[in-house]
């Protein structure tokens, strides 16, 4: 019979390995809240236009982002079954996650043009597009830093990117503020200031991890590697195998909410820049989730590459009991401090009409009620996909995904947002009516998965 301490004599081990990517990943979502907070300050016109431009670039994002993942259940299993072919995937990788860095960038830079035919507020657009021409660039270091972030992950070392990410966080910050607002001789350019922050902080974050790799010896083998690749087509095979539906299933979830920014749009500057707000927090406590789902690639990549399967179970249920804890404790400091929390990004002096940040705060206090309650779907969905990555099975979790996001909550938002009174709040029950349907759906996948693999040992 199981006990509940199987489960958490566990926790000590996750929590240390999912720390370093929880904090790597919690930097990035700090830098954005500075962000949003210094440019909350130019103006609610402003937040507007960077969540209207962070919309296009996320959506690129979220599809290298999903396909460098490949590479961590890959080198995992690789070192559950002694093979020695992690330096393959890290090889391989690196040249897939270059291709589509550059391909995502001519993608979104070519694509910016759409935003005037978006239907939405004018003098937001103007704004995000130059936000945009600069932040598009971004993606190639992005996306190429994954593929090294995701390849030491899969080695159990996740204090590299954890480094790096501190280290271009600092130069973002600090960039952000001179550019933004003019500091130290430098012109004032506002939030296109925010975007060359941006750029220049993720081409540091590739340079400083590649220095790592360098400087550390036993990972400057596998750096040294790579002048002298030899192509293996099984090893590109695997990781698009992996990779393609990886990315398919972060490009339906962002979508997702990609989509309720632009909706947002449609109803107003005030409800756009509300949804941001609502999502900056929200995306805050996700990275904790997003930890633990790297963790899960690890962990029960690795005994799934040793076949040992009562671990396999017992492992992945011990984290999803650890974020279910953790989501729960973030949900009632939603639920306490909403009506608090939004006037971190907003100054009562920040506009000429208060009536704007009043609306604002308004807005956003509701949106932060209905977070509170997704956080708890929203990690587990997470974790579990982890999970279920760690096993290799994507392909039929994708499909859950787009049935979850795309066919479930996508129509409920646009419904209850655009064609009823609740507006914004109306779009984030659709949010939370696909995060129920997809951690319901993922966790029914990966209970078959296991009764699967136990039957076939």
């Amino acid at each position: 019979m199981v006990k509940l301490f199987d489960y958490t004599r566990e926790f000590k081990y996750n929590l240390a390995l999912s720390f370093p990517v929880t904090l790597g990943l919690l930097g990035h979502t700090i830098v954005q809240l500075i962000d949003n907070i210094m440019v909350g300050k130019l103006g609610t016109s402003e937040l507007a236009a960077v969540s209207l431009g962070n919309s296009f670039i996320l959506i690129a994002m979220s599809i290298g982002i999903g396909f460098s993942t490949a590479l961590t259940p890959l080198v995992s299993e690789s070192i559950g079954k002694k093979n020695r072919h992690e330096k393959d995937f890290l090889n391989h990788g690196l040249i897939v996650c270059l291709l589509l860095g550059l391909l995502l960038f001519f993608s979104v830079h070519n694509l910016k043009d759409y935003l005037f035919i978006m239907g939405q507020p004018s003098n937001v657009v103007f704004l995000a597009y130059p936000y945009i021409k600069w932040v598009s660039i971004s993606l190639i270091p992005l996306i190429t830093f994954q593929a090294f972030k995701q390849f030491t992950d899969g080695l159990s070392m996740t204090l590299p990117a954890m480094y790096a990410t501190f280290f271009s966080n600092l130069i973002n910050i600090i960039l952000n503020y001179i550019l933004i607002f003019g500091k130290f001789g430098f012109p004032s350019l506002g939030i296109e200031g925010a975007a060359i922050g941006t750029l220049i902080a993720r081409f540091s974050s590739l340079i400083f991890i590649i220095f790592y790799f360098y400087y550390t010896r036993n990972l400057r083998d596998y750096l040294s590697t790579i002048s002298r690749i030899n192509f293996n087509f099984k090893v590109l095979k695997k990781i698009i195998f992996l990779g393609f539906p990886s990315a398919l299933q972060m490009f339906f979830e962002v979508f997702f909410f990609i989509a309720a920014i632009w909706m947002s749009g449609l109803l107003g500057k005030n409800e756009q820049a509300s949804n941001q707000i609502a999502l900056n927090l929200s995306s805050m406590t996700f990275m904790v989730a997003m930890g633990f789902s790297v963790v899960a690639m690890i962990r029960v990549g690795e005994m799934y590459g040793k076949r040992d399967i009562i671990n396999l179970k017992r492992i992945a249920y011990s984290l999803f009991l650890i974020i279910l804890l953790f989501d729960i404790f973030f949900c009632l400091i939603f639920l306490l401090f909403n009506e608090y929390l939004p006037w971190i990004y907003l100054s009562k002096t920040v506009d000429k009409s208060m009536s704007d940040v009043f609306q604002v705060i308004e807005i956003s206090s509701k949106l932060i009620l209905i977070s509170g309650v997704f956080q708890i779907f929203d990690g587990l969905q997470s974790v579990v996909l982890g999970a279920l990555r760690g096993i290799q099975d994507v392909f039929i979790p994708t499909i859950l995904i787009f049935i979850a996001y795309i066919i479930v909550g996508l129509p409920v938002s646009y419904y209850l947002g655009l064609n009823t009174h609740l507006g914004v709040v109306g779009i984030w029950i659709g949010l939370l009516v696909g995060l129920v349907s997809s951690s319901f759906f993922l966790l029914l996948r990966f209970s078959y998965d296991l009764n699967l693999i136990y039957n076939k040992r």
